[in-house]
């Protein structure tokens, strides 16, 4: 007896009804991940951006305390450890200085404020002469109710709380070079002895490192070059404040895009302040602008090179979101972040689409 053939089995149906509840759930679950990190960054804000100094200083130092500890003098070799405490007094005082000098421009300035209120509070409202002298008027009383010594306890509160933001990066760069040395042994545990994928995950360390090390110290030639340069322009038109200046142009700069215009501003302005002259104000803010035109669209990009390939218009992104997280010291951080993200995610295929919209040409490798 011959059996009919069975008829064939149909295909079964996608679950769709399982899929998209669990997609919804993970949707979810990364929203509410987001709003606690995000919260918890705000809430400890004085840590966490100690700890990302910390974390760019032990990279910048890391090298140079590889080089050191490969150094020989005769048949010693200068021990890893040995290398380590030079590197970390060497910060210390670098910072502790650096501090240091900043609270004594902060107390300069601040001196400099109060006896130019008056004066440059007028010179101001001047500006607007040519609208009517109502609207002068208008303008300077509006200037005359902005409370200026609010101003200043909220500028010596944050100065102040430089030399505590101080103490507490040296302790995380000495807490960062212990680490590193059981770094490679806690990988190798954590990955369950897996090599592979812990020589990948070192190397996109190094990577990042590499790359940061590489943004901060082309920043700090262009940016000490531009201090240099308004520093001498204060100095030949023999305006006061020149150091001040020079430092806050020093820093702004490290700020991509917006930071070297409101450097130039302030010179300018600075300027019109102590002078009451507009034609020298024009003219500085003229030349500080023309310096920071070359420098940064010359000299920046031969000595940056291909070597950021971040877009545009993510680096502003980052710039608002860490400005707004952080404040202005997260404007500072916003790029090296950024970049450790990019590469982070490059190496990840789920999150690897924000690594392409991050990246310039989308070629984050």
């Amino acid at each position: 007896m011959i059996r009919s053939p069975l008829p064939p089995r149909a295909a079964p149906l996608p679950d769709t009804g399982r899929k998209q509840p669990l997609q919804l759930t993970n949707l979810l679950l990364g929203v509410i991940a987001f709003v606690v990190v995000l919260f918890l960054l705000t809430q400890a804000r004085f840590v966490m951006i100690s700890l990302a100094i910390a974390i760019i200083l032990f990279s910048l130092t890391s090298e140079a305390i590889n080089a050191i500890a490969r150094l020989r003098i005769g048949p010693i070799r200068i021990p890893m450890w040995l290398a380590s405490i030079v590197a970390l007094i060497l910060i210390a005082s670098g910072l502790l200085s650096a501090s240091a000098f900043v609270l004594a421009q902060a107390n300069q300035v601040a001196s400099m404020v109060l006896t130019y209120a008056e004066p440059a509070q007028r010179a101001i409202a001047q500006i607007f002469s040519w609208m009517g002298a109502d609207v002068e008027q208008a303008v300077l009383q509006s200037m005359q109710n902005i409370r200026i010594g609010g101003y200043l306890s909220a500028l010596a509160g944050q100065a102040s709380s430089l030399l505590s933001a101080a103490i507490l990066v040296i302790l995380f760069v000495g807490f960062l070079f212990v680490e590193r040395i059981w770094f490679r042994s806690k990988l190798l545990s954590l990955l369950g002895g897996e090599t592979a994928r812990a020589d990948r995950i070192s190397a996109m360390v190094e990577r990042i490192m590499q790359l940061v090390n590489h943004y901060l110290l082309v920043k700090t030639i262009v940016s000490a070059a531009t201090a240099l340069a308004v520093y001498g322009i204060f100095l030949v038109g023999g305006f006061d404040l020149a150091v001040p200046v020079a430092v806050l142009t020093f820093i702004l700069n490290f700020i991509p895009s917006i930071g070297s215009m409101i450097a130039t501003v302030i010179a300018g302005l600075a300027v019109y302040i102590l002078s009451a002259d507009l034609t020298a104000a024009v003219a500085v803010l003229l030349i500080a602008g023309a310096v920071q035109f070359i420098i940064g669209n010359i000299i920046d990009p031969m000595l940056m090179g291909h070597t950021l390939r971040l877009s545009s218009f993510g680096i502003i992104i980052s710039l608002a979101f860490w400005g707004a997280v952080w404040g202005l010291p997260g404007m500072f951080l916003a790029v090296p972040i950024t970049v450790a993200l990019m590469i982070s995610c490059t190496h990840s295929p789920t999150l690897r689409p924000l690594a392409i919209l991050l990246s310039r040409e989308g070629l984050p490798d």
